[in-house]
């Protein structure tokens, strides 16, 4: 069954929740450090304002007993200079005030209600019936005429706000979730051939993205770079030194070489592995060949050396696709950027390039790199849609 998106929602007059993903990074005074996940929203929140909706905003904010876990005060007065339309602030997400709040918007304004993970549901998985049923959704669905998901970040997730509300009204994706679907639920049928830069330190996830795509014959070259890369090389018995293989085993990835080293028999030819490493010595960056490791005691792999940016880059130039998931090293420290700067801008100029959100989007935006066809705002979620899994969000509006 097809999804229904805002071009089959009759907007004026009705009142409409619309799940948004503004989790951001915040100074220590709570301030927003980077309004970029609130920017990629505002063609949704202003096409519904425009149509003459009346639009209460659920987002989150944070993780119960993170430093970042706080309330949405901050968001809501950046979306209320972002748009062209009024946007108040609940201290509260579905309390009598909240609903009365909501109730008595006017066609055109919006409220951002408060952090829906202050309630503890909100952080627990539901089927959809059973996530319709929580007090957040029962409470809030009688204020409510239909229901708009544009939080695709948040969409491999099965919270209440996620997948509760399509149980209960009508629901709909927004301008967000239907281009992410659109782009990478086709990725198929882009340009080749296909070379996946995956990379990164979130090894399980970035293994499974590597044989699902081989598997499916969605990548013609796997390009591995940052920890996913040592583990490739461990697995094809490189000596990378106590320091790398030390942190690989207390992550909890040993298992994952014998991961790769599957891989590796099977995929060889279409896997490409570093062939020089960065570490840091005397205080400096410090490049070593593959086949001139182990580096000395203490020295761990932090970034990929000239050589494999050059190799890796020539691959990049001539492919008609490249996604890139995964920073190449420490890319925060400067002397270990060079990798991920260089390759993320060398991926700009393939004929059509993919950004996997996450902390490859982050990567660019620190950089300041443009230039590519589609930056997606969702690690797990894009990960998810790259590896073939279904999203329960996606899921939810479906049905």
């Amino acid at each position: 069954m097809p999804i229904q998106t805002l071009d089959d929602l009759a907007v004026q007059g009705t009142t409409l929740g619309v799940r948004i993903d503004i989790n951001s990074p915040l100074d220590d005074d709570g301030t927003l450090a980077d309004d970029a996940r609130l920017r990629a929203h505002v063609e949704t929140l202003s096409e519904l304002l425009d149509r003459g909706g009346r639009v209460a905003i659920l987002a989150h904010q944070g993780r119960p007993g993170g430093d970042e876990f706080r309330d949405l005060r901050p968001h809501a007065e950046r979306l209320d200079e972002m748009l062209d339309a009024p946007v108040d602030y609940s201290d509260a997400t579905f309390s009598a005030d909240a609903r009365r709040t909501v109730e008595n918007l006017s066609d055109g304004e919006a409220v951002l209600l408060e952090n829906t993970r202050f309630y503890s549901e909100e952080y627990m998985e539901f089927s959809p019936d059973r996530a319709g049923q929580t007090e957040l959704v029962d409470k809030l669905v009688g204020v409510l005429d239909a229901y708009v998901n544009d939080a695709f970040a948040a969409a491999h997730r099965s919270q209440p706000s996620i997948v509760g509300f399509p149980a209960r009204v009508p629901g709909y994706a927004g301008r967000v979730m239907e281009q992410e679907l659109d782009v990478l639920g086709d990725i198929e049928r882009t340009p080749e051939p296909r070379t996946y830069v995956v990379g990164g330190a979130k090894v399980p996830d970035s293994m499974a993205v590597i044989e699902s795509v081989l598997e499916r014959g969605l990548a013609d070259r796997v390009l591995t770079t940052g920890v996913v890369a040592n583990v490739f090389l461990l697995a094809d018995g490189v000596n990378l030194g106590d320091a790398s293989a030390d942190f690989i085993y207390e992550q909890g990835y040993w298992d994952e070489i014998d991961r790769a080293g599957d891989l590796l028999e099977e995929y060889g030819d279409r896997i490409a592995l570093p062939e020089d490493l960065a570490v840091e010595r005397d205080g400096e960056r410090h490049e070593i060949p593959v086949e001139g490791l182990p580096p000395e005691e203490g020295e761990s792999a932090m970034d990929l050396g000239s050589a494999t940016v050059e190799s890796y880059g020539e691959v990049v130039r001539g492919s008609g696709t490249v996604v890139l998931n995964g920073p190449a090293g420490v890319f925060e420290d400067e002397t270990f950027a060079h990798g991920t700067r260089d390759l993320f801008e060398i991926a700009t100029e393939a004929e059509y390039s993919v950004v996997g959100g996450g902390d490859t989007a982050a990567a660019i935006r620190r950089f300041g790199i443009e230039g590519f066809d589609h930056v997606s705002t969702g690690g797990g979620a894009a990960l998810n849609m790259l590896t073939g899994e279904d999203l329960p969000a996606v899921e939810a509006l479906r049905n």
